[in-house]
């Protein structure tokens, strides 16, 4: 994942050194002291700050709470050159409490690998917490503190129903096709838990082989099995405290499912190839595209495990089947996405909001997010128009732009539009009120629906 890169330190040769080897993957940019950093605050917002404890003119520890607070967002990872390991973890430690995801020593033998390692995680702990800000938008509307992200009644539900569960340990089980926001769900879960003071460790069944997720999920000792040449950290164990994300679950090998089913009515892990178990304190949330019974049906899910995991289920409605969602969701990532490409773009021309609105979209809301980035890159002036996208719409102009995609429901909502419209005389206003919805409601679905007024 590539990324933002800050290197504040008053050393040129280790500002160098760090940029040689990141600059090949990642955007790199310096400071060599506090001075420059307080100047760097009118930059834009970088995703990773490495932040030199010794600097000429100030300590990095004490500049660590102002550059969370202007940058809070960012993640820290402090730099320290500390002469002993006491004084090293001393430092650490008080990095940790001021609001650093972590910590690297300079003295000594240079360790890159685990600069990489750092930097990729701090990474993705940035991109966690960009995902879950949308969902945390969502929950800011319901107070009628921010506008919506959210407007149908199907994802306000959602949003309601993790807002009421997320401070609760109970295991969640999320349903919902490929792309429609599992992930993200659970992100959100556990931002408004206790535990997102701790990690989340996601883990996709599908992706691993079959003879590696047992010792990805639980660990493993040395000599467990061929390639085993050291001890492993099991995802269980790095996710001590916080939550643990599996991810289509439904495609973890039945025999792996018998043993995470012990795992979690023991709270017990034992490595494989170990002799003795270790106590787990972990939140569970998994996710399957499949529909739970059509998995246990043709055996790949464990019917006694989906009782264990599903304390609480939350389904995730298509975006086809949410077009309220659609243009409030593409606005928000046209401006993440003009935010990193450093354009000005002010949002969708109505073809291309009509357009976009229209399509189907079998990706869900991953597919509307490829295809706002790819807008963004490839349009040329300040609004996206129609030709800026590769979708076309869903809707045939031979029957004067109504949808003939319509699922049963959305063709009921449709026909009652149209004739509470007829009934107050075309007044949108009044006719919102009558339907008991929003205005701008009733507006993106006279849009989404092809309604001529």
């Amino acid at each position: 994942m590539k990324g933002k890169i800050l290197i504040v330190d008053d050393q040129v040769d280790i500002r160098n050194m760090l940029k040689t080897i990141l600059e090949s993957d990642h955007q790199v940019t310096e400071a060599e002291n506090g001075a420059a950093l307080e100047e760097a605050y009118s930059q834009p917002q970088p995703d990773v700050v490495l932040l030199d404890v010794k600097l000429p003119d100030a300590n990095g520890l004490d500049l660590l709470p102002g550059l969370k607070k202007r940058w809070p967002e960012t993640e820290v990872i402090v730099l320290t050159g500390a002469p002993t390991d006491h004084e090293a973890i001393s430092w650490a430690v008080e990095a940790t409490k001021r609001g650093a995801f972590n910590f690297l020593r300079k003295s000594g033998e240079f360790d890159v690998p685990k600069l990489l390692a750092d930097v990729g995680n701090a990474l993705e702990r940035r991109r966690q917490t960009e995902e879950t800000s949308l969902l945390r938008r969502a929950l800011e509307t319901m107070s009628g503190t921010a506008s919506p992200v959210f407007q149908s009644t199907a994802m306000r539900t959602v949003v309601r129903t993790v807002e009421r569960v997320a401070g609760s340990d109970v295991t969640v089980l999320i349903t919902g096709e490929s792309g429609s926001g599992k992930e993200v769900i659970a992100d959100l879960i556990h931002a408004f838990s206790e535990r997102s003071k701790n990690r989340i460790i996601k883990i996709n069944c599908a992706a691993l082989p079959r003879e590696l997720i047992e010792s990805e999920l639980f660990g493993s000792v040395k000599g467990a099995f061929t390639g085993a040449h050291a001890d492993r950290e099991g995802l269980f164990r790095q996710a001590e405290g916080g939550t643990l994300f599996l991810d289509e679950i439904s495609e973890m090998p039945v025999d792996t499912q018998s043993k995470l089913l012990r795992v979690l009515q023991d709270q017990e892990v034992r490595p494989v190839g170990g002799k003795v178990p270790y106590k787990t304190n972990c939140r569970i949330v998994a996710a399957t595209n499949r529909k739970p019974e059509d998995a246990i049906r043709d055996g790949k899910l464990r019917e006694d495990l989906f009782y264990r995991i599903s304390a609480i289920s939350v389904s995730l409605p298509p975006l086809r089947e949410r077009r309220e969602d659609i243009l409030p969701l593409a606005n928000s990532f046209l401006k993440r996405f003009a935010a990193q490409a450093n354009r000005v773009i002010r949002g969708f021309t109505p073809a291309a909001a009509e357009r976009l609105a229209g399509f189907d979209w079998p990706g869900n809301v991953r597919q509307l997010q490829n295809e706002v980035q790819r807008a963004v890159l490839l349009s040329e002036g300040e609004m996206v128009d129609a030709s800026d996208l590769s979708v076309t719409s869903s809707r045939s102009a031979a029957d004067g732009g109504q949808d003939t995609n319509f699922t049963l429901l959305e063709g009921v909502e449709r026909n009652a539009i149209v004739q509470m419209l007829q009934d107050t005389g075309g007044n949108k206003l009044e006719t919102a009120k009558r339907l008991g919805i929003g205005r701008q409601t009733l507006y993106n679905k006279i849009k989404a629906y092809g309604i001529e007024v």
